[in-house]
């Protein structure tokens, strides 16, 4: 992982995340998507209310791996007949019923997921962890970064070292990776840091992990 943000940088970034994101729990028969040549927009009723967002890449193969659509033949339809392809996503949102999370950033939806998908999101995350890591003597974050589909924190111990052969140094320490995509669980994995290239090696059998899967979300939960 390369250095990424600064905390303070990474910080505003959750903080700006977090007032320009939505999340609606919807009946797919309430779902209905409208294609042109700039792309394909989603349009969500709820409550005698439209919202429209426009469908980002990552949201497109969710809603094809759940549909069970060759993504190949999905995407030719895309571009080249896009009346056919709001035809056929559009039918089988209606012929196959069921109540989906559909998670929106600035405007995007950005993630298309099951009703059951547990919310364990960045900035919470944050806000739990890194008062534990300031209480860890010794222990610094070495680098972080928040993209589209993951945050990173990684951390290391200053004061837990050995040296593996002259001249190099090792560092104990662990990574906590998390996702609001759907795109793997909140994991918390051993690192051995090593000083001469500033490079750490992740102990994955010995990573700790909690899924985001819980109950079905009720709709008083939006």
């Amino acid at each position: 992982m390369k250095q990424g943000k600064t905390l303070l940088e990474l910080g505003r970034e959750l903080q700006r995340q977090r007032h320009n994101q939505q999340d609606f729990l919807a009946d797919t028969r309430s779902l209905e998507v409208e294609s042109n040549a700039y792309g394909s927009t989603l349009h969500i009723s709820l409550e005698g209310k439209t919202y429209g967002f426009q469908i980002g890449d990552l949201a497109h193969q969710q809603i094809v791996s759940r549909l069970n659509i060759p993504y190949r033949y999905y995407q030719k339809m895309q571009s080249d007949e896009p009346d056919l392809f709001d035809q056929n996503i559009n039918r089988w949102l209606n012929q196959s019923p069921e109540r989906r999370m559909i998670r929106v950033l600035y405007g995007k939806v950005r993630a298309f997921l099951s009703d059951r998908y547990r919310r364990l999101d960045n900035l919470e995350l944050c806000a739990a962890v890194l008062p534990v890591i300031q209480e860890m003597q010794g222990s610094q974050i070495e680098s972080c970064e928040v993209t589209p589909t993951h945050l990173y924190l990684k951390v290391v111990n200053r004061r837990v070292k050995a040296e593996v052969k002259v001249g190099d140094v090792v560092q104990a320490g662990f990574v906590v990776s998390n996702s609001e995509v759907g795109l793997g669980s909140l994991r918390v994995e051993p690192l051995v840091f090593r000083l001469v290239c500033k490079n750490g090696l992740i102990c994955k059998d010995l990573a700790q992990k909690k899924y985001h899967v819980g109950r079905q979300v009720n709709a008083s939960d939006d």
